[in-house]
């Protein structure tokens, strides 16, 4: 289900990195085969994904955060809050998740930095 919000992870990452957005993958594996980082790597790279993505194989960032559903995304502001969260893909079903959350990327970049 993740590699279904890699176009948006990738386009967020080409469109706002350039005014301070940080874009940091989490991979948490679902199967025995996802847990070996060969696989990842070679993912990120086909689909070109250029920002770091930690490989939490012991679910120790997964269960930090409270996940229960894959994919997960969250937002943190410049002062380090969480401020929005998305769980699922993005645009199942039509959600529109990816347009929600590019507006909320927006709104907290143009936010002071206090």
């Amino acid at each position: 289900n993740c590699v279904r919000n890699y176009p948006w992870y990738k386009e967020w990452q080409e469109a706002y990195a350039n005014r301070g957005l940080v874009v940091i993958g989490i991979h948490t594996p679902e199967t025995s085969a996802e847990r070996k980082s060969e696989h990842v790597i070679a993912k990120a790279k086909e689909a070109a994904l250029d920002f770091p993505i930690v490989i939490d194989n012991d679910k120790q960032n997964w269960n930090a955060w409270g996940n229960s559903l894959w994919p997960s995304v969250y937002l943190i502001d410049k002062q380090g809050r969480l401020r929005y969260w998305w769980h699922g893909e993005l645009n199942w079903n039509g959600a529109g998740g990816h347009k929600t959350m590019g507006r909320r990327i927006e709104e907290l970049l143009a936010e002071d930095d206090d």
